[in-house]
């Protein structure tokens, strides 16, 4: 290996190293509102469609302004656009400690959402560009491993903190690392697009975005893996906004057990879960080119009888368990998935293909499923809501397996 070879090898786990630590803190801000709602419930006496509104407050800006970063991400530095997308979402989150109701809470959640959709559109294709095609689902299991730790220690931090000085002080906490975070993600460098892919005729950098959004909108192995990320998202975000209050009205446990519980069951599973996912769909790339959405596919699958009973169940003794085991069968796909997105578009345009996938996976997803949810539990209770899950995860799976089979031909993944 030469001197150069190792330099870019050392640049690129730089990259990957420093960009799975911000994303650490990424989910711990998204997740920290989910430890503390029924604080909130209480303490600004708002409804559970309101909380699910407040949840979806981010999702909804975070989809819109999501295609605008990414546009802007296949055509500007790259480490400055997600600097400046880290700075804003740690200031709107500690923002949400001076909420004095619904509106104002609505209203610092929004701008969380502005700037974690630069990091969510640009960082995936940045790392892209670090490595090569191969060892993407690796990768992208590491990056992304950053959600389950990210969200359990939102879960963990605001619950304790909840308790210990109370929901504001929260919000604060959580968001305090970020302008450290910002500039140390100025420190990564930006590397040449596409410089790890086949050499294909990539579509032309700098395009138009209503042109290059009609190539992916023909892009139907792209379509498909997103429609299915669609479904899934609903699902687990579903999860993510109301499992700690489910476990505290339906089953009874209190506050700090719930989140506790709920957050170390995530990182454990979806730290084991998305690095199996990662290195089983890098094995068996070299079989079939579809193999990150089989392996999304077919774990997502499994995964709904086990989410069923966990939200069934009475006893503890099954539905922890069942937990723990439907979520590590859903957090296998995120390096896949992930991966699958990101080989099935030309590398130019990458982050606009990012940015669009989260457009879509939020605006079907979890943006409508949180307040829906909270709308049926108004109306009936969160013990009959929350079986809108299973049914969303197995629509994702389905999508997932189809898109699988149709491509089983050796049919090529897309430009790529």
């Amino acid at each position: 290996m030469s001197a150069d070879e190792r330099r870019e090898g050392r640049t690129a786990w730089y990259a990957l190293t420093v960009l799975t630590f911000v994303n650490l803190f990424n989910y711990l801000d998204r997740s920290v509102l989910g430890a503390i709602l029924e604080s909130l419930h209480i303490g600004l006496g708002l409804n559970d469609t309101q909380l699910g509104l407040a949840t979806s407050a981010f999702m909804i800006v975070y989809m819109l302004t999501s295609p605008i970063f990414g546009s802007l991400g296949d055509r500007r530095s790259r480490p400055r656009l997600i600097a400046f997308g880290v700075a804003i979402w740690s200031v709107a989150t500690a923002a949400g400690g001076f909420a004095r109701g619904f509106i104002s809470l609505l209203v610092a959640r929004a701008f969380v959402g502005v700037g974690e959709a630069a990091y969510g559109s640009i960082a995936p294709p940045l790392l892209s560009d670090h490595f090569p095609l191969e060892r993407r689902g690796r990768v992208f299991a590491f990056f992304f491993a950053a959600i389950p730790i990210g969200s359990a220690a939102g879960f963990i931090l605001g619950g304790l903190v909840d308790k210990a000085f109370g929901w504001r002080a929260a919000f604060m906490i959580a968001g305090a690392p970020g302008l450290l975070l910002a500039l140390l993600a100025l420190t990564v460098f930006d590397p040449p697009r596409g410089q790890h892919d086949p050499p294909v005729a990539p579509k032309p950098a700098g395009e138009p975005w209503h042109v290059a959004y009609k190539h992916l909108f023909k892009n139907k192995p792209y379509l498909l893996t997103v429609l299915g990320y669609a479904a899934y998202t609903f699902g687990l975000g579903a999860l993510v906004a109301w499992m700690p209050a489910f476990l505290i009205r339906v089953r009874h446990m209190s506050g700090e057990d719930a989140t506790i519980t709920f957050g170390e069951i995530a990182v454990a599973t979806g730290f084991i879960g998305t690095f199996l996912g990662g290195r089983i769909g890098d094995y068996f790339l070299k079989f079939t080119p579809r193999a990150y959405l089989w392996i999304s596919g077919i774990t997502t699958i499994l995964a709904v009888p086990a989410t069923y009973i966990a939200l069934t169940s009475p006893e503890r003794r099954v539905f922890i368990p069942a937990m723990v085991v439907g979520e590590l069968l859903l957090f296998a796909s995120t390096g896949p998935v992930n991966s699958a997105i990101s080989n099935a578009v030309s590398p130019t345009e990458r982050a606009t293909a990012f940015g669009l996938s989260v457009f879509i996976m939020h605006l079907l997803g979890d943006v409508p499923s949180a307040p829906l949810i909270g709308f049926v539990s108004d109306r009936s209770d969160l013990a009959h809501a929350v079986l809108m899950v299973p049914i969303a995860i197995a629509i994702g799976g389905i999508i997932w397996t189809f898109a699988a089979w149709h491509g089983g031909r050796g049919e090529p993944l897309a430009t790529t």
